[in-house]
Parts: structure tokens; sequence; C-alpha cells
């Protein structure tokens, strides 16, 4: 079994104000800069063998380049933020793409989540704070959602490999999926 996921790399620039974004929030705990990235579609404990088949189907996908930006922050967990994220702009590219690469996992055999994509980089996982903290918090993300980084060209899908730590993941890239 591999614990894997399908994912986007980011560019140096938007890794930049990604961590700004870290910085102005009262995050508990913060994802490694190596660490973010836009995740497409997470494999789970994926079988090798269902690995392997994924990856024929990642590698024969025949899809465009396309622009993608990030804008806006969040908060999973409702009345208990356990995850702070910052949003991506509107991409019918980017939602047609990942249904796809979804498509593929799901017929390779890979436990993919029945949850909806809600495109997304994660700047922090955390506990639910107390509800002070977690004030702040929610105050502090509010005040980011004129958050916007400059488009990009999305020119390859990365697939990364997830190594569970004490301090968290630890992700090591396996192959790149050049689009087209």
């Amino acid at each position: 079994m591999i614990r894997a996921f399908l994912g986007i790399d980011l560019p140096p620039a938007v890794r930049g104000a990604l961590q700004v974004q870290q910085f102005l929030l009262p995050l508990p705990r913060k994802v490694e800069a190596e660490n973010l990235h836009l995740t497409l579609v997470f494999l789970g404990d994926c079988p090798e063998l269902a690995l392997d088949a994924a990856h024929e189907g990642f590698g024969a996908l025949r899809e465009p380049r396309f622009s993608l930006s990030l804008q806006g922050l969040g908060l999973f967990g409702k009345d208990k933020p356990r995850l702070a994220w910052a949003g991506v702009a509107v991409s019918p590219e980017l939602m047609r793409l990942q249904a796809k690469v979804e498509t593929i996992a799901r017929r390779a055999g890979c436990p993919i989540d029945a949850r909806k994509f809600l495109p997304h980089v994660t700047l922090g996982r955390f506990q639910p704070p107390p509800p002070p903290d977690a004030m702040r918090l929610e105050r502090a993300v509010a005040m980011g959602q004129g958050f916007r980084t400059d488009p990009w060209l999305v020119s390859a899908l990365t697939l990364w490999r997830s190594h569970l730590t004490s301090k968290g993941s630890h992700y090591q890239v396996l192959t790149r999926y050049p689009l087209a």
C-alpha cells in the first residue's frame, strides 16, 4: 500500500504569497512551505497495482495547460475550525481536469473519498482552538478575503507519496505528468 495523491505544484511566487498569509494568520500549526500544493485527488492507501494503473492513466492524459490563480482565505470546521486554506479562483479547466483524474483513479481501484472536490491550498491543520483563539483566527481570515495571486500557467501534474510522521506529513515526488 502506498499513501499518495495527485496535485498541482505551486510556483515560488505563489508559495511566497501563501507564506505571507500564513504569517498574518494566527495559525496554531502551519503547513511547511515545501508542502504547499493543490490536491486534485487523494488516492489514500492505494495498492501498488492500483497505483500503477492510475499512473498509466495519468500519463495518458492529453489535457492542455491552463492558467490558475488563488483568491480568498477560509476555514474548514465551522464553529470548531481545524484547517485554514487559500481558495482557488473559478476555473472550468481545473474542474474538468479534476473530474478526469478522479475517474482514472477510481477505475484503477484507488480508495477515493466520496467528498465533493473543493479546490484549495491548505495553509494549516490543527486541533480546534479555544473560543478566543478561534475568534481571532476567524477575524484574521475575514481580513484576508482580498488575498489574490497573479495567475500562473499549470504545465504539469505531480504524483506525491505521503509519509505520515509525528511532526506531520512529509511528501515525496513520485513523478510528474506534463500537460499538452
